[in-house]
């Protein structure tokens, strides 16, 4: 079979696919708009792997917020009255602990006030307080363990459900499982914390081995331009249409030859449909990261309606209120246009002044402002996905790489905790309200050791809601299905609805 050009600047001898007639009928953006209508009436083939779904579904879409750098979980979530009876007194574990730098001081209360909300009466924390507006939607797995104590290890567990890179990240598996809602966006967004990448960068959300189309596309909403490279630079005033149409037909021609000599290489077709999705995004992503469009009374939900101003040195509420409502507001408008996965990080990689959740030397200084601009984004966020309907079918998953260990370090802070920490998911067939899970007197390890949950276990209840069987969704790779969960996981029955 010959190869198809997937370009409309030059006209092929033989038509032979439908991605070709569709270039070549249509012409540029018009064969775009073609391919779209056609793709709602069921003409074109979608982008799935699945011909169907292994059980009726519950949710279509997933929300992934990803708080980097370890979340504290007894000073936010994880209330523990006997680390307040015990405040101060010498640590004992009663066990050997590993710890990751020298922290294991003596025992630390929780930094803030707990008080019970919602109709579960569940104990928050002052700084995700906002969160008690929506906790009743919300359930709590207090119990999860990890298999790292490292940034970078642990993270890309979380992401990818592999401790080393080469995987693909969890929104990948999705993509490809599931495919595309909306043929003029991606499939999987990625928004970092403003200030950078957290660890590993985009090994996190990178396809690996799956093909090409399903790495995640990362977008900045809020600034001039929130897709890197989309459009022309406004100084690249030689480019013309006629220069962009030559170029294109060139760069056609070049693909062909280039494809003519590389059977089953996925590279190239994972290059050419990005082009393609960038041709559309021209179109549709404008328009679906305009914030702006959005009336009064959603910006102030948000605590957008003051806008952007000149913010102080040190870490504070408002500009973390700011960034991550922004980020959250963005996804709402992405949910609606059909994207299938969108992450959202809170926190970039290591540095100083601390700019992440890695509160080693000052909790409250750090998770303070973090934790108040998470909460107030992530309340905004469920409130607005209720009113809208979205919620009903929408999954949203809060994670860290692990938590953080009741006993202090240098006075103010915590060491790393990959013994115990919490997740919390709701929407799209979670039941609300509930605790999954307990972790023990301390927060220290899981209260029943032998039965921990594991990140393994989130993902499988994760596709499990989306209507696939974990164990069936895998891909080929050097002699190995290869699969989110590996050979782990199980769905988490208690959380369902």
């Amino acid at each position: 079979m010959s190869k198809p050009s997937h370009f409309p600047f030059r006209t092929a001898p033989t038509l032979t696919t439908r991605r070709e007639f569709l270039w070549q009928a249509g012409g540029g953006l018009g064969g775009l708009a073609l391919a779209a209508m056609l793709a709602k009436d069921d003409v074109l083939a979608q982008s799935s792997q699945l011909a169907k779904l292994h059980h009726p579904a519950k949710a279509k879409r997933v929300v992934h917020f990803f708080m980097a750098g370890a979340a504290s979980h007894i000073d936010l979530f994880d209330y523990k009255p006997e680390l307040i009876k015990r405040h101060g007194q010498p640590s004992d574990f009663g066990e050997h602990v590993e710890a990751f730098q020298d922290g294991l001081g003596p025992w630390l209360r929780p930094m803030w006030e707990f008080k019970p909300y919602g109709k579960s009466g569940k104990m928050l924390a002052e700084p995700v307080a906002a969160l008690g507006s929506v906790v009743d939607d919300l359930a709590f797995v207090h119990n999860l363990v990890s298999k790292s104590g490292v940034h970078s290890t642990a993270t890309l567990l979380q992401a990818t459900g592999f401790l080393l890179p080469g995987f693909p990240g969890a929104g990948c598996w999705v993509s490809y499982g599931l495919g595309s809602l909306n043929d003029n966006l991606p499939t999987f967004v990625v928004m970092p914390d403003h200030r950078g990448l957290a660890s590993n960068g985009v090994k996190n959300w990178d396809a690996a081995f799956l093909p090409a189309q399903h790495s995640g596309t990362v977008i900045y909403p809020g600034t001039d331009a929130p897709v890197a490279d989309l459009f022309p630079h406004k100084s690249a005033s030689y480019i013309t249409p006629e220069s962009e149409a030559a170029t294109q037909a060139l760069l056609a021609d070049i693909n062909r030859t280039h494809a003519a000599s590389h059977e089953g290489d996925q590279r190239l077709e994972g290059r050419i449909r990005s082009y393609e999705l960038a041709a559309k995004m021209q179109l549709a992503a404008p328009e679906a990261l305009n914030l702006k469009a959005e009336p009064e009374h959603v910006l102030k939900l948000y605590g957008l309606d003051r806008g952007p101003r000149e913010w102080p040195k040190e870490i504070n509420d408002d500009e973390e209120t700011f960034y991550f409502a922004q980020k959250c507001l963005a996804a709402r408008r992405l949910l609606e246009r059909g994207v299938r996965f969108i992450q959202i990080w809170s926190g970039n990689d290591n540095g100083f002044p601390r700019r992440n959740w890695d509160s080693h030397e000052d909790i409250k200084r750090d998770h303070g402002p973090l934790a108040t601009g998470m909460a107030r984004g992530c309340a905004a966020f469920i409130q607005d996905l209720k009113q809208r309907g979205l919620l009903e079918d929408t999954i949203i998953l809060w994670t860290t790489e692990f938590g953080r260990m009741p006993s202090s370090q240098a006075g103010k802070g915590r060491d790393h905790n990959p013994y115990c920490f919490t997740n919390w998911m709701c929407g799209g067939g979670i039941k609300g309200g509930v605790t999954y899970g307990e972790s023990d007197e301390f927060g220290y390890k899981p209260l029943d050791r032998k039965n921990p949950t594991e990140v393994y276990d989130i993902h499988a209840t994760m596709l499990h809601l989306l209507g696939i069987d974990h164990q069936r969704l895998s891909f080929y790779h050097n002699g190995i299905q290869r699969r989110l969960t590996d050979v782990h996981g199980h769905v988490i029955k208690p959380l369902l609805a």
